[in-house]
């Protein structure tokens, strides 16, 4: 394939190597702490990453070392994205117990907590984003989910369908195109800041950092003044087939 004219080959006529090199980095994946991200997941956001960058493959050249290049670039991306820059810093610590979950051998307790200043400042100032990005599995924690929609009978994709549209109703043009790439296509913040022509005039920042946050902070409020008028379970009462049931 290397003698061949420049671009002359698909995407589709490399199917095989491309899932072969992907085969092979199946043990270096290693994020297991988020339920809803396992290696088949990567693996396609990968693939359609070298989809879209497939015209920049110099078919001149193998392709090999090109994929390799992109699949370690992605692994990395992807594991800053939805784990490293949240994660607490205890798991690449020195005083980390290996043979004992959440133990130290840094603070007196012997537990991972606030008496050591880098867990301090992690809880400080990431701790609410690891929580939401890093799910977790429900295997010990089924009394409360069980009880959880017991108690309160709610369809939640539903609920969240709601709350979606009653935030369209409130938010002008930008807010919206803001939440729409954060929350609904799920970029990060710089490629929405991106997509939104965002710059930074200050140094050491990320480009759009300000007005993103300042988004983040008024689509908060907003979703927050509305669940907090009308209930996380508003929709309840706005359903036509509940309506039409108690109808009948």
């Amino acid at each position: 394939m290397s003698g061949e004219k420049k671009n002359s080959s698909i995407y589709e006529d490399f199917s095989d190597v491309i899932d072969s090199e992907l085969a092979k980095r199946r043990n270096n994946w290693f994020l297991n702490s988020v339920s809803w991200i396992d290696f088949d997941d990567v693996s396609q956001i990968i693939r359609a990453h070298i989809h879209r960058k497939w015209s920049q493959w110099d078919q001149s050249r193998p392709i090999k070392p090109w994929l390799n290049k992109i699949i370690s670039n992605q692994f990395k991306n992807i594991l800053r994205n939805n784990y490293s820059n949240y994660a607490r810093p205890c798991l690449n610590c020195p005083f980390a117990m290996e043979t004992s979950e959440n133990q130290c051998m840094f603070t007196r307790s012997g537990s991972q907590d606030s008496s050591c200043p880098l867990y301090r400042k992690w809880e400080k100032t990431k701790k609410q984003a690891y929580n939401v990005k890093i799910t977790l599995s429900i295997d010990n924690h089924l009394h409360e989910v069980e009880k959880t929609y017991t108690e309160s009978d709610q369809d939640i994709e539903q609920s969240i369908k709601k709350l979606v549209s009653e935030l369209k109703k409130v938010l002008n043009k930008r807010q919206w195109q803001a939440f729409d790439l954060l929350f609904v296509k799920n970029l990060s913040d710089e490629e929405a800041a991106k997509e939104m022509g965002f710059k930074s005039s200050e140094s050491g920042r990320k480009a759009g950092y300000k007005q993103i946050k300042n988004l983040k902070n008024i689509l908060k409020d907003k979703a927050e003044k509305i669940l907090n008028d009308k209930g996380i379970v508003f929709l309840n009462g706005d359903n036509d087939e509940t309506n039409r049931s108690a109808e009948e």
